[in-house]
């Protein structure tokens, strides 16, 4: 598909992933010809600001997509069910930042890093993938492309903005009740969250044990790495961190790797920026990353429980609602318009 100066829609665009697509789109130059604003009924009439001018918020119905050419949807998977089909129908290419249909067959789910060409075969929809696949895999990748990857564990601290705007300024009030001694009724997460971390709120799988955060990321990275059996192990963890989730992994590899190997590697790698500097005791933080493209990347040592030397572990942080979210999302437009 090639699109010169395509009218886009941005589904959810009041919500905090959708303010961050805006951002995306006007500080990445994107070629668009048009803007138009989707939200729910409440919001419609409300002007944004987007190159210098105000865009009036259109209520999101079924007739609303005949002209788009590429509509981004952040607005949840109940929404995009529904909607995305009909704007399909419509003539529309969807990028879905929803699980909606990550794990439809016919759906490609793409971090552009790692598996660009999975857009090509879209057939309507283009899957962005869960935050915590993509900043996991953003230096997975490469690391895979030099040795084989065989067995990843990873433990998430996972920020408010993963759950939405609502959950952000919860942790702000939870956090000022907190300092002034006062109490707090938590209304957007299922555990009081000032000074707090507990473990991902999803469903739990009474079978498996995991939540449904968990096996997400599971089935999402074995997808977009086109590997099918890789063995992983996921703990999802919410933290009191506004954005940028950061992740702890333990990766065993098919053959031995030095730390040193795999630094070199992902200095060169897209999208990756090497944040580790034992002297200064100085490595990827969430308040660094936040507002950052780059996923930060540090911590590169032996597994220690691994005398075979084949397993690393390292830590990663990256924002959620850029590279987790709004500006995977961009990148994936921007090769469907290249």
């Amino acid at each position: 598909m090639s699109l010169h100066h395509p009218t886009v829609a941005i589904v959810g665009a009041t919500g905090a992933v959708g303010s961050e697509l805006m951002t995306c789109l006007e500080s990445r130059d994107f070629p668009l010809e048009r803007l138009r604003l989707f939200a729910s009924g409440r919001s419609a009439g409300r002007k944004l600001l987007f190159r210098g001018q105000g865009i009036a918020v259109e209520e999101l119905n079924e007739d609303g997509f005949p002209g788009v050419d590429i509509a981004l949807f952040s607005a949840g998977g109940a929404v995009s069910r529904r909607f995305a089909p009909i704007a399909v129908r419509q003539g529309t290419v969807v990028v879905d930042n929803s699980s909606a249909f990550r794990m439809e067959p016919g759906v490609p789910l793409v971090v552009p890093e790692v598996n660009p060409d999975a857009i090509t075969r879209h057939i309507g929809i283009v899957a962005n993938p869960n935050c915590v696949a993509i900043v996991a895999v953003v230096p997975l990748w490469p690391l895979h492309r030099h040795t084989r990857i065989r067995r990843v564990i990873a433990a998430t601290y996972q920020a408010a903005s993963g759950a939405g705007a609502a959950a952000m300024e919860e942790l702000r009030a939870s956090t000022a009740a907190y300092l002034r001694g006062a109490e707090y009724q938590h209304r957007v997460l299922a555990h009081p969250y000032a000074f707090n971390l507990f473990s991902h709120d999803t469903r739990v799988d009474p079978t498996s044990g995991y939540n449904e955060e968990e096996t997400k990321v599971m089935r999402e990275l074995r997808k977009i790495m086109d590997e099918p059996e890789l063995r992983i192990g996921v703990t999802c963890v919410r933290v009191p961190v506004l954005r940028a989730h950061s992740i702890a992994l333990t990766v065993e590899f098919e053959r031995p790797i030095a730390p040193e190997q795999a630094r070199e590697v992902l200095t060169c790698a897209p999208g990756v920026r090497i944040v580790d500097d034992a002297a200064e005791n100085h490595f990827p933080m969430p308040i660094e990353a936040s507002g950052q493209d780059d996923v930060l990347v540090g911590r590169i040592r032996r597994d220690a429980s691994d005398p075979s030397g084949c397993s690393l572990a390292l830590f990663v942080a990256g924002d959620q609602l850029l590279k987790g979210a709004a500006l995977n999302a961009v990148q994936i437009a921007e090769r469907l318009v290249a």
